[in-house]
């Protein structure tokens, strides 16, 4: 596995099938991640955008207002256990991030804390709109970077057909219920994006 840069410009394909994400940042030395299934591309270029919901009950939710800043991170199959273990709220567990051996590091440049060994990121600053962030619980954030695993994107777009059941992305549903990436169709007239 290596993490090669996806451009701005192909960045939104990382997440337009509507993955399951988990959203991490850090503010005053503290990291968390939370899990979300409401994430999705807001804008393109020039100024591509992304939104993602969180409760006002979020500990993520105070990081990324304080901090400015936030990731998206797309979790592979396999991640389905860390992935509902991170739905697990911080005030009630502080402890949930090294009770569940998650591993964070950080892309060069940034201080946002990211999931080791998931199949995309998405790197965001925040755009602050209070009244989106009280009334609605939508944040919205400019895309700074974008990152993905070489074996499961490549020249821009995924490859899962190629790849076992296990590197495919989560879509969460609800009660414990998840379905994976499933089988690509191909058609013969190509849309500009």
């Amino acid at each position: 596995m290596a993490l090669q840069a996806v451009g701005l410009d192909k960045f939104y394909r990382l997440i337009n099938h509507g993955p399951t994400v988990m959203v991490s940042a850090k503010d005053g030395g503290v990291a968390n991640v939370m899990s979300a299934a409401w994430a999705c591309v807001v804008d393109y270029l020039p100024n591509p955008k992304v939104s993602v919901i969180l409760d006002k009950a979020a500990f993520t939710r105070r990081l990324i207002e304080q901090s400015g800043y936030f990731a998206l991170q797309v979790p592979f199959a396999k991640q389905a256990n860390l992935v509902v273990a991170m739905g697990e709220s911080r005030h009630d567990n502080p402890n949930k991030l090294t009770d569940n051996g998650v591993e964070l590091f950080y892309a060069d440049g940034f201080d946002i804390p990211l999931v080791a060994e998931c199949s995309a990121y998405i790197l965001c600053r925040l755009i602050a709109e209070p009244h989106n962030h009280e009334k609605h619980d939508l944040f919205i954030g400019e895309v700074l970077a974008a990152f993905a695993d070489d074996r499961v994107f490549q020249d821009g777009r995924w490859q899962f057909d190629s790849v076992p059941d296990e590197l495919h992305n989560l879509h969460y549903v609800a009660g414990g219920q998840f379905y994976i990436t499933g089988k690509g169709l191909k058609v013969d007239k190509v849309l500009p994006f």
